[in-house]
């Protein structure tokens, strides 16, 4: 989770340089925090259907 979060800030900062903008990486950085919030928690359903 923590790794994605992460390669996204670090692809916003990017972005945010190569094309001069200053929202770019708040908004990949959130949406990667969307991302890794679902796939936790589909992990998290599966687990829980494979026990039932």
């Amino acid at each position: 989770m923590g790794g994605t979060i992460f390669l996204g800030n670090y692809l916003g900062q990017w972005l945010d340089a190569k094309y001069d903008k200053d929202y770019l990486e708040t908004t990949i950085t959130l949406l990667s925090v969307f991302l890794s919030m679902y796939l936790v928690i589909s992990q998290v359903i599966k687990m829980s259907k494979e026990d039932d």
